[in-house]
Parts: C-alpha cells; structure tokens; sequence
C-alpha cells in the first residue's frame, strides 16, 4: 500500500476539523475524495503534505510513518502536491516555473533537462513559451504549468486540489485525460473534487462529508448512481 491513513484527526487551534478519516492509496491507483465545500478535503490535502500534524492516528507512506516528516521531506520521497488555486508563480516565466518543480531534489543537469522535455512532451502547448510569464497564460495553461511543475519532483503519488477550480469542461476533460495517461507511466493520484467528473477517471471515490468518511465505493459503481452522488454533494 502507497498511502495508508488511519483514524486521523486533525485541524486549525482548537478546531477539529477531520474526524477519524481513514483511506489507502494503492500504487498505480486513481483515487478521488469527493465533497461539498467546507467539508475538509483541503485540510486533508494539508495533512497529507505536511503542513497540518496528525492530532491522533497514523499516515504512513510506502510502509512508513510519516509522523513530523516535514513537507521538503515528504516531497524528497515522492509525495508531492499540486495545491488548490494552481499556487504557480505568475512573475516568473512557465520554464522558471518548472525548474522549481525539482527544487528538492538532487539531479544533474542533463537529468533535469532530461525531466524538462519529457514534461513539454507530455504539455506541448508550454513548449512554445518558456520565457513568457506565467501570468500571461491562459487559466488551463495555467494549471498545465501547474502539473507540469508537479511532475518535475518526479512524483510517487501526486496529490491535487481541485484540478477542475475555474475551468470550461472541456479542459477540465482534457486535464483528466492527461492525469489517467500519467497513471500509465507509473504515477498514483490522489485528487480532491467537488466536481464529480473526476469519477470519470478515478479506480475508487471516497466521499467526504462534515470531516468524516461518508461512502467508499468503486467510481464506476457511483457513476451509475447520479442521484447518490448528488445527495452527498449538496
């Protein structure tokens, strides 16, 4: 098992804002955490980096506890994050944008030039502006750059925020696409949404609701059941 959390808690002061949350990622899997606003699942993205501490329970990562592990650590493993809101740097251009993406790690030049054209490969649309401004993008460049960035720290398993935050359908299809062909490359994802299009793309759901699990089901099963989904999702 790639991700395995147990009965965890965790929150803001004195505010408890997960509640005994449990989920396991197996290595190669896509795994959606669906819910309402407000329901936690960007606190649970907090706790998964680092930057939020277990108050009671366990997160281990690839069989080991993660415990205080810092997030420069955690990312150093291979779990990394593409945050809520794209979190890209819109004054510096798209490639300085990427090379911070390896920041954490230790490779040679040739490596990283290496990493730098598999990515453009993978998103040919920012191979063409790498000395533009991030900030001239478009908002699905944007979070292009956003994974892309991801994918330099060579992730093990890629945590991302709301992957569909601002953008038409149709990009938010192509982003998918883009997320379930990485799998074939040997990425694991765990994605939090609020959209249920991620089902689409994703092996199980968890559904999440006032900082507790709700519902684990295999996404195709809740696929069929639009009017499921919808109830938890109001």
């Amino acid at each position: 098992m790639l991700l395995d959390v147990e009965r965890v808690r965790t929150g803001y002061g004195r505010l408890e804002v997960l509640h005994d949350i449990s989920l396991h990622v197996e290595q190669g899997e896509i795994v959606t955490v669906l819910g309402p606003n407000g329901t936690g699942k960007t606190t649970l993205m907090r706790l998964l980096s680092g930057v939020l501490p277990v108050w009671a329970g366990q997160v281990s990562f690839d069989g080991t506890d993660l415990g205080r592990t810092t997030p420069e650590k955690r990312a150093a493993l291979g779990l990394c994050q593409l945050p809520e809101g794209r979190g890209i740097f819109q004054t510096l251009t798209v490639g300085e944008n990427l090379d911070l993406g390896a920041v954490s790690s230790r490779r040679s030049g040739a490596e990283l030039r290496a990493d730098r054209d598999r990515v453009l490969g993978v998103f040919p649309e920012l191979a063409g502006r790498l000395a533009a401004s991030a900030s001239s993008l478009s908002g699905g460049q944007q979070q292009m750059l956003a994974l892309a960035r991801a994918l330099m720290g060579r992730p093990r398993l890629l945590l991302i925020d709301e992957l569909s935050f601002g953008l038409a359908p149709r990009i938010v299809g192509d982003l998918f696409t883009v997320v379930r062909d990485l799998r074939e490359d040997g990425v694991t994802f765990l994605i939090v949404e609020q959209q249920a299009s991620a089902l689409r793309v994703s092996d199980r759901t968890y559904i999440l609701r006032n900082g507790r699990n709700e519902l684990d089901r295999p996404s195709a099963e809740l696929l069929d059941s639009d009017e499921l989904v919808a109830s938890y999702l109001r």
